[in-house]
């Protein structure tokens, strides 16, 4: 295993310089948060993959092959189907606002402080999609280094917090720009064609297995809508996925560079399927789905190229947690703190606000190692918090986008009815229920309806302004949202 440690550590010590390297480009906030809005195409579409398959995505995906075959590919097809919507009809939008946060969207498109609430829906939203990432260090060292639980969350999420305290969204976009081209020849190029040949090829795993792992809706019809209801919209309204597009240069690179972004999610998530599909060839008796992954590198692959391998599931995780970290400091600094201590002042120099959105980083850094050290349960805490988030904050924000009559009334009726609704479904039906999401996805709306049409209709001044930025009309968003009434 000396050959595959000593990639892993090359590894690992890349991420920190380029987390060195980062702090040197970001000066100001815009630099630190979203990249000073300057990304190209290419690095534009790796980074955007590199944020939205984490290790729920291969280690999950895999592990969903194992137990279902092909059609185990549909949780991460629909997170790739949910990407290329968000490219094709709102990316363009979305990045002529030139905000950092969706709470401040929902401030420029209502004209009132709908961001507070929202954005303690997203700070939590966020956190725990950064702390299941973060747990799933603990399989990869251990299959690496047979390394305690509690030791690997905390080296590994060391590393992340670290490189993303450092230099911000520079440093993340560099080092996802690494994890993409390892996830890349890694997952697809290595492990795909390696795991097929060892399984005996498709005839073979045709022959060894049921035909229902090769039927492509075997996982069931009532489970691919929830996993669209979940994953597609949920990508449409993440703060990590909008920090992301805040990045692009322009809005033509949003809008194409995340078509090939998503493109390239849809491939990766056939290629889970199949991996796990030949794992289920050669290991038919596993405990856990999810040990799939580890148990067809750490025995099929080859030396050098098993810690290759290794490396780009460890890269899956580590972008997927450092674009979460981000954006939850983001969300906590910008919309919680600063609006709830009036810290916000108009005409402040962004780069003095840097060393702020650092400490947040660090804090919440911390927070999330030590929750995650504390947590049992990864699939209940993300779902939770997908659930939270898709029936809470989907309606007000596609609403702000598309409906000219929604109001900031309608939003926060929206917002608290329907996390209100999905609390006390979860609490009724259980967690891991679908009954949450569909009720309260439908109870948000029929709040954000009704109280908009009961409402006064929003301040003209206030959409002049909304449609102004949605042209690209106006460079940055001001420190202080605009008055619903002047």
């Amino acid at each position: 295993m000396a050959v595959d440690y000593t990639v892993i550590v090359v590894y690992l010590v890349g991420m920190l310089a380029m987390g060195w390297w980062g702090m040197r480009r970001a000066k100001s906030k815009s630099e630190f948060l979203v990249a000073g809005r300057r990304l190209g195409p290419a690095m534009y579409s790796g980074t955007m993959a590199a944020i939205v398959l984490g290790g729920a995505s291969t280690i999950g995906g895999v592990g969903l092959g194992y137990k279902y075959g092909l059609s185990g590919a549909w949780m991460v097809f629909t997170i790739g189907l949910g990407l290329l919507a968000l490219s094709v009809f709102f990316s363009a939008r979305i990045a002529r606002l030139k905000v950092y946060t969706v709470s401040e969207m929902l401030d420029l498109r209502y004209g009132g402080r709908a961001g507070v609430i929202s954005g303690v829906v997203m700070w939590a939203y966020t956190l725990m999609l950064a702390v299941t990432s973060t747990i799933a260090y603990a399989t990869i060292f251990d299959v690496l280094f047979d390394m305690n639980r509690t030791l690997a969350i905390i080296l590994g999420g060391s590393i992340v917090v670290a490189y993303s305290t450092l230099g911000g969204m520079w440093s993340i976009t560099l080092t996802d720009m690494v994890q993409f081209v390892v996830k890349t020849i890694g997952v697809l190029l290595l492990l795909l064609p390696i795991a097929v040949v060892k399984a005996g090829g498709f005839s073979e795993m045709k022959a060894k297995l049921p035909t229902s792992y090769f039927d492509p809706l075997g996982i069931g019809g009532e489970t691919i809508f929830t996993y669209v209801l979940i994953y597609t919209f949920g990508m449409l309204i993440g703060q990590d996925i909008w920090q992301r597009v805040f990045t692009a240069r322009d809005d033509r690179t949003a809008k194409w560079g995340g078509t090939v972004a998503g493109t390239y999610c849809l491939v990766y998530a056939v290629a889970g399927a199949v991996i796990g599909t030949a794992a289920k060839v050669l290991y038919p008796k596993l405990s856990s789905p999810d040990d799939a992954f580890a148990t067809i590198v750490k025995d099929e692959l080859p030396i050098g190229v098993r810690g290759l391998v290794l490396a780009a599931a460890l890269a899956a995780v580590m972008s997927t947690s450092s674009g979460a970290l981000i954006a939850c400091a983001t969300v906590a600094n910008n919309d919680i703190w600063s609006r709830l201590r009036g810290l916000v002042r108009p005409g402040g120099e962004e780069h003095d606000e840097v060393k702020g959105n650092r400490a947040f980083i660090l804090i919440m850094g911390l927070a999330v190692i030590g929750t995650a050290i504390a947590l049992n349960n990864v699939v209940e805490a993300l779902t939770v918090a997908y659930n939270l988030l898709v029936g809470g904050l989907l309606v007000p924000i596609l609403g702000g986008l598309l409906w000219k009559r929604g109001t900031v009334q309608g939003a926060l009726a929206s917002v608290i009815v329907g996390g209100l609704a999905v609390i006390a479904l979860m609490a009724g039906y259980g967690i891991l229920a679908n009954e949450p999401v569909y009720y309260g996805l439908l109870a948000s709306l029929a709040a954000y309806v009704a109280v908009s049409l009961a409402t006064k209709p929003t301040d003209e001044k206030v959409l002049a302004v909304w449609r102004d930025r949605l042209a690209g009309k106006s460079p940055e968003l001001p420190s202080e949202p605009v008055p619903a009434h002047q």
